[in-house]
């Protein structure tokens, strides 16, 4: 896709390495997204280097994922850019069995010296070019602001009626024009490590307490007994509907062993550990509750606080302050030298908001999700 200004590429298949010529755009992708996440929040413990980004779009096993990526109109045909050609991004994904109906764009990043200069809006056309492209009807694309503005003239609210958005960030304000919805805001947290003992000994022991003899916990780093992936199949199942999402047009994704599988291939590809705690329920042996915290391989000090969930027919029994306590202690006994954790809820969401302030996480930005049928 072309404008006057600018022409949208998408990216060739995934090479098989960095050093392979068609690399170019993973080395373009994360260049730009460094810059806007720096832009945005002051650190870049988000940003996706070259060899995560690789092992994103490598692992197309259930999800089609394809680059798109924006350069000057003038760019010569047939010329790899540069990565500092690139002024702008987005990642597209479409379920290959469940969802094949919604296109989700993310990171849609923008160089923060081009944000007012159309470079949104272009990327936004070729996102809908290829929903349509692949027979999609709903586009969703999220975008990261920080701080959360307050209540005003200034702000957007969702439909949730939960958090708020600056009126007029480029995104919003192209998102509208184009006739994109605002459905929910997301808040963003962090947990500074480590936790003050005496905290983890309050929640742990409360919780503890609550669930009595009836579960017990366990905790697995990166591979997982074979006897539980369809227990956690049947968690991750329940993930996909379970949270708040809004009206967002997401159905169910249906999992199983063989998915699971896949999933810690896809994560260890992504040079992610996972330090996974989960609540077995002790009368019928099955698998309640699980949180996952991803930790990369290499030695840095952050990681991210991803799924946590409790089967409806299981809470009232503290079991999700119970498997995040159990994860985060799991956690410093491991990987010391870890000093925050980064994670995302839904602002609505406030059981899981409460147990995340309980452990200390700080509330510093949030993400507006933006949906718009195309049909």
């Amino acid at each position: 896709m072309t404008n006057r200004s600018w022409r949208v590429l998408r990216a060739p298949e995934p090479p098989t390495d960095l050093d392979h010529p068609d690399a170019w755009a993973l080395h373009a992708f994360s260049d730009v997204e460094r810059e806007r996440e720096a832009a945005v929040w002051g650190w870049t413990d988000q940003w996706a280097p070259p060899s995560v980004m690789h092992g994103v779009v490598r692992h197309q096993e259930y999800d089609r994922k394809q680059m798109l990526l924006v350069v000057r109109a003038s760019h010569p045909e047939g010329v790899a850019p540069e990565p500092a050609d690139v002024v702008g991004v987005a990642l597209v994904v479409v379920g290959r069995e469940a969802n094949t109906h919604l296109l989700w764009a993310g990171p849609l990043a923008v160089r923060p010296a081009y944000v007012h200069d159309g470079v949104h809006d272009v990327l936004l056309a070729a996102v809908e070019d290829e929903a349509a492209a692949l027979g999609c009807t709903t586009v969703v694309f999220t975008a990261p602001h920080a701080p959360e503005p307050p209540a005003g003239p200034g702000a957007l609210e969702p439909r949730t009626g939960a958090g708020r958005v600056p009126a007029d960030a480029t995104e919003a304000v192209v998102a509208r024009e184009r006739g994109y919805v605002l459905e929910q805001v997301g808040r963003h947290s962090t947990l500074y490590l480590p936790v003050p003992a005496p905290v983890l000994d309050r929640l742990g022991g409360d919780a503890t307490a609550a669930a009595g003899d009836a579960y017990r916990v366990l905790t697995w780093r990166d591979e997982v007994p074979e006897d539980r992936l369809d227990d956690l199949a049947r968690l991750w199942t329940r993930m996909s509907t379970d949270v708040p999402l809004g009206e967002v047009a997401y159905d169910e994704e249906t999992w199983d062993a063989e998915r699971v599988r896949s999933h810690l291939v896809d994560l260890a590809g992504r040079q992610q550990h996972v330090l996974l705690t989960v609540a077995e329920h002790v009368a019928s042996g099955e698998l309640v509750a699980f949180t996952v915290l991803q930790i990369p391989v290499p030695e840095v000090p952050f990681g991210f606080q991803e799924d946590t969930l409790v089967l409806s027919e299981h809470r009232g029994h503290r079991l999700g302050t119970l498997v995040k306590v159990t994860n985060v202690r799991a956690l410093a006994a491991w990987r010391p030298g870890v000093e925050r954790i980064h994670t995302w809820n839904a602002q609505e969401n406030a059981h899981m908001l409460a147990i995340n302030v309980a452990l200390g996480f700080v509330a510093d930005g949030v993400a507006a999700v933006w949906q718009k049928h195309l049909v």
